[in-house]
């Protein structure tokens, strides 16, 4: 049910982006602007809620609880599980927007702030470190952490529905956990493709940037194609080749184009950068988590930050699903840092460097950027790259690290619409497999052609809403099964030692 029924949704949905993109788009517009307008501080709140959460398991009595029991074992080596994290989770995005969203911020900055000042610079690179640092991480591990649990230590499908079980008991697996699984499978698959249609745009103003091949729509279609073919033989290979060794080799080539644009850059104002981010950032924390406008009535929060909290919910099913699958053996304390902290650490590297380049090229470097950023985000980077020495070794890099997440992300989207839409726990067969892989490839390509990608991101944050809500029962039932485990371990740890003290007890009479 849940796989025909969604595979009917996302086809008539992107029939309906395809034969009216002007429509479509503009009743999404409509209700993205109603959303946000309505409920964009509940976005705030939950996300928000979301860290504190995590926060308690990880220092509370739960952190020493063990995903999969007591005595499972990782499955993979800590640098595999931190790599396919960071690239399932954020690696083309963080390429994407690396140095495109610092400099955006620069030129049109929050909190009322003069355009273009140093007061706008450092707020630039502090709300960059906050749109991808701990919330987004933590809100893919709240569902990572509870389909793990759920998955692993009390027996179930691997499904959202799954979820809800310690607050709706058996009715979980009723209609009403069908409709969330489906919600969850039809947001994943219009998120991914519209992700990867992005992800396209930028590759081939890449390849023009490079090669100087003319980003049309025949070289958009022909990297999607080869992607394709890529993406689906990396899912075919499972979790333990494919997907690894390509997660392995990309994080791999992000560090060298990191170390490349370090050397190469202003190394110093990149490290000055960084460190000063960092303490404005820690410092301003609960302040950004909280932030509305509404005696100024100004929509850069809601431009930004609400539509990234209810993009990142609305990719969490995917994400979360993905890293349960591959967190089994992990300890909640070790799953909590390796999913929030690490990622986010490696997150505020890569702007302090990408954005803090971009941001001393426009300020001190006498090259204009926002005359690249005029042109579209997707070519910032390389216009970055223009300002130092080697950028056709740099675009080179940056074009390669593109193209591999973008197969990094499809292929786990793959395997996790798979397993989403199939209600057993076992791997989903090859033909699951097969029909999304070409249906995320076949709905970039669509809406590619006819523009009908900024419509589709518009419906994938309104339905985020009731995802949101979901989180916060997720909450409540993640805490309600980690407290029985805690208890149940409680009383079996009391009677091995009235055990113990039994035995020993005879050993001193006889």
């Amino acid at each position: 049910m849940v796989y025909r029924i969604s595979l009917f949704i996302v086809i008539a949905l992107v029939l309906a982006a395809g034969v009216a993109p002007d429509a479509f788009n503009a009743v999404m517009q409509a209700a993205l602007k109603q959303t946000i307008g309505a409920a964009g501080s509940l976005y705030l709140l939950v996300v928000f809620a979301a860290l504190v959460f995590l926060l308690f398991l990880c220092v509370g009595r739960f952190a020493d609880l063990r995903i999969g029991g007591e005595d499972a074992q990782p499955q993979f080596s800590n640098a595999s599980w931190l790599s396919m994290l960071f690239a399932a989770g954020m690696g083309i995005g963080l390429v994407f927007w690396g140095a495109a969203e610092p400099l955006s911020h620069f030129i049109t900055p929050p909190e009322g702030l003069q355009p273009r000042s140093m007061d706008a610079a450092r707020a630039a690179m502090r709300y960059a470190f906050f749109h991808w640092g701990l919330h987004p991480w933590s809100v893919y591990a709240l569902i990572g952490l509870a389909m793990a649990w759920f998955q692993f230590n009390r027996g179930g499908r691997g499904l959202i529905s799954d979820l809800l079980e310690p607050v709706l008991g058996r009715r979980h697996e009723g209609w009403i956990g069908h409709a969330v699984n489906i919600a969850a499978v039809v947001a994943t698959t219009i998120g991914v493709a519209t992700t990867l249609g992005f992800g396209t745009i930028q590759i081939a103003a890449g390849l023009e940037r490079v090669f100087g091949i003319h980003a049309s729509a025949p070289v958009q279609l022909t990297v999607i194609a080869v992607s394709f073919v890529l993406y689906m033989a990396s899912s075919v290979t499972g979790v333990e080749r494919g997907i690894k060794w390509l997660s392995n080799f990309n994080v791999g080539l992000a560090a060298l184009l990191l170390a490349f644009v370090l050397v190469l850059g202003p190394t110093s104002f990149i490290f000055d950068t960084f460190t000063t981010t960092l303490g404005s950032y820690l410092n301003s924390l609960v302040n950004m988590s909280l932030r509305m406008s509404p005696f100024s009535r100004s929509t850069w929060v809601a431009t930004w930050t609400i539509f990234y909290w209810a993009w990142w919910i609305a990719w969490a099913p995917f994400v979360g699903a993905f890293i349960a699958r591959v967190s089994y053996g992990r300890r909640i304390r070790e799953f909590v840092f390796g999913v929030v902290l690490a990622p986010s650490l490696l997150g505020f590297l890569w702007f302090s460097t990408f954005g803090g380049a971009a941001l001393w090229a426009q300020l001190f470097g006498h090259v204009d950027l926002a005359a690249a950023l005029a042109q579209g985000y997707e070519t910032v980077l390389f216009a970055m790259f223009d300002s130092l020495p080697l950028s056709w070794l740099l675009s080179g890099l940056a074009l390669l690290l593109l193209s591999i997440f973008f197969v990094t992300s499809a292929d786990s989207a793959v395997l996790v619409l798979a397993s989403m839409s199939y209600d057993k726990a076992q791997d989903p067969p090859l033909s699951r497999k097969i029909v999304w892989g070409s249906a995320i490839a076949l709905i970039a390509a669509t809406l590619l052609l006819v523009g009908g990608l900024e419509a589709l991101q518009a419906m994938i944050t309104v339905a985020a809403l009731p995802f949101a809500l979901l989180m916060v029962l997720v909450i409540v039932a993640l805490y309600r099964a980690l407290d029985q485990e805690y208890q149940d371990q409680q009383r079996r740890l009391q009677r091995d030692r009235r055990a113990i003290a039994q035995w020993l007890e005879r050993e001193r009479e006889r």
